[in-house]
């Protein structure tokens, strides 16, 4: 799909495992995007404190990123995430939506550098840093 209209992606529910999470879309500026995690009991990690377990996390900041890609492209195109390395810097909050925030740094012919953050109540004091790459599936940046 050329001349990716990121508005009208994100106006659909997400299907699959971030449906299952309930990730929705959140906002976006200039070079990033970003998407949210609504707090609910099934993705607590640890019931004595009401955290979240890290792997919901992870999952939405490998889409908040792996979307960013694609709006750097400007296109929808078939890519896999090559490593994405997350920094935890604190717990979430128990009971606040989980934003992720991810942002395409640079593209290659074949990879895309990506970079975000996710926080619970502002950018200004995240709960989590990742940086990764993904390999592009059609070789043409």
């Amino acid at each position: 799909m050329s001349g990716f209209n990121i508005d009208a992606f994100m106006a659909h529910r997400f299907g699959g495992h971030a449906g299952a999470l309930g990730i929705v879309y959140h906002g976006r500026g200039d070079g990033w995007v970003e998407l949210a995690l609504p707090y609910t009991d099934a993705l607590i990690g640890d019931p004595d404190s009401g955290v979240l377990a890290s792997g919901p996390i992870i999952a939405l900041m490998d889409m908040a990123t792996s979307i960013a890609v694609w709006v750097a492209r400007d296109r929808f195109a078939p890519q896999a995430t090559l490593d994405l390395r997350v920094d935890y810097l604190r717990p979430a909050v128990p009971g606040r939506t989980v934003i992720g925030r991810g942002e395409c740094l640079r593209l290659t012919r074949s990879i895309a550098f990506v970079r975000g953050i996710a926080y619970d109540e502002t950018p200004d004091d995240p709960l989590a840093h990742v940086a990764g790459t993904f390999m592009l599936m059609d070789a043409s940046a």
